[in-house]
């Protein structure tokens, strides 16, 4: 029989991020009980950037997502993860 400690109740998230910041989740969870988690549902994290270019090239691109009926932000990320893709694949 394991000698597992109870986990606390808490009173907000920040409480518990704090808790667990300083107490090993082994002394209260036995983790070789432990089952792998599928979650399918979960958006990737996003981050806002700034990003300069030229009116003509911001023109350009707004013209292509304009045939293609989808926002120019959209086609951008688009163009960037295929590249960034076929340059995983070549490099």
């Amino acid at each position: 029989m394991s000698n597992l400690k109870k986990i606390p109740k808490f009173k907000s998230e920040a409480q518990e991020r704090a808790f667990w910041e300083k107490h090993d989740s082994s002394d209260y969870v036995d983790w070789n009980k432990a089952k792998t988690a599928s979650l399918p549902n979960l958006k990737p994290s996003t981050k806002t950037i700034s990003l300069r270019l030229p009116e003509t090239l911001l023109d350009r691109i707004k013209v292509a997502a304009n045939k293609r009926d989808m926002p120019y932000q959209s086609l951008i990320k688009a163009w960037l993860m295929e590249d960034v893709d076929q340059d995983r694949k070549t490099g």
